[in-house]
């Protein structure tokens, strides 16, 4: 086996995030540790000037221009495709590396060998906890906690909010279904492995079959919060695209991970929770109705992608990923 030329490869996908992806990029070498990285940005199409500005502020790192938005799980792909890392490290452009945390999660992942894909801790720019680096996986039980709302009355509750994981504060390392993409380590013999990210998908959705495709395969995943992020989510209403992308994501993954009847009903599930959401919002007669738009669109979203991509953005169809 070929000796890995570096010890990580950093991907990051960008798009209109130039800014943020400027300061991502200078996190993580201003807190390298030691540690030998690769930096890979695959620019999606941006408009803002984002290939420019990183290679100027960043001359040593490598940017893809793929001239177009290929969304997540291709873009990672092209990004992973260039990786001469034992590593490669997903990382959300809207993130700032912690100074200690890539060593830390570097030497993690070395001397605990059994836990093949490992996260961190997410934090908001207050340093307070951002839950999101990890979940639990859907269940019948969940989507029906969401159809009847139980999993919005009672948050983070451990019985009617499962996938919330509870209120564990990813202050002690843990091992965990779903490990998302904003902060994902995994040995690039692994991704290749795996194949890599599904490219059926285009935003949302992906990270979570990711994992529990490793997971088919006996890999463990892991939360390690020394290794942490300040992770800044972008806020957007559930009736933008964004909530369409997020339930389109949810369809595809029930579609790829569950038998097709339980499958159905998990569908089933996730269309009565947005239709009980927009008739709360009709009957409390609320001026911003995003689940109502939601719900307007549930053609677009209901049968996942890659038909949602064409749907929600009149885009064409994508050509099969290759075998």
């Amino acid at each position: 086996m070929q000796t890995p030329a570096t010890d990580v490869t950093v991907v990051i996908v960008n798009y209109e995030t130039r800014d943020d992806t400027v300061a991502c990029v200078g996190s993580v070498l201003s807190y390298l540790g030691g540690v030998d990285a690769q930096v890979v940005v695959v620019d999606n199409g941006s408009r803002d000037g984002s290939a420019a500005a990183l290679r100027a502020a960043h001359p040593g790192i490598d940017v893809i221009e793929a001239g177009e938005n290929l969304g997540f799980a291709r873009a990672v792909n092209r990004g992973a495709a260039l990786a001469r890392g034992e590593f490669v490290l997903l990382l959300n452009p809207d993130a700032l590396m912690l100074e200690h945390s890539l060593p830390r999660l570097i030497r993690f992942a070395r001397e605990n060998p059994q836990y093949r894909i490992v996260g961190g801790r997410t934090l908001r720019a207050d340093l307070t906890l951002e839950p999101s680096s990890c979940w639990g996986a859907p269940t019948l039980w969940s989507l029906s906690m969401y159809a009847t709302m139980l999993s919005t009355v009672f948050r983070r509750s451990r019985l009617f909010d499962p996938e919330s994981l509870g209120t564990w504060s990813r202050d002690t390392i843990r091992e965990v279904p779903i490990i998302t993409g904003c902060l994902l380590l995994i040995r690039r013999d692994d991704f290749i492995a795996l194949g890599g990210m599904d490219e059926d998908f285009f935003l949302y959705g992906e990270d979570a079959e990711f994992s529990m495709r490793a997971a088919a395969r006996g890999m463990a995943r892991v939360v390690y919060p020394p290794a942490a992020i300040i992770h800044t989510v972008g806020g957007s209403s559930a009736g933008s695209s964004k909530g369409s992308m997020v339930l389109a994501g949810k369809v595809t993954y029930l579609e790829k991970t569950w038998s097709p009847r339980r499958a159905a009903v998990g569908v089933l599930l996730l269309k009565t929770g947005v239709a009980v959401r927009a008739t709360l919002e009709t009957v409390t007669r609320r001026a911003n109705r995003p689940w109502t738009t939601v719900w307007r669109r549930r053609a677009d979203w209901a049968s996942g992608y890659p038909h949602a991509e064409a749907a929600l953005f009149g885009r064409p169809l994508p050509e099969p990923a290759a075998a």
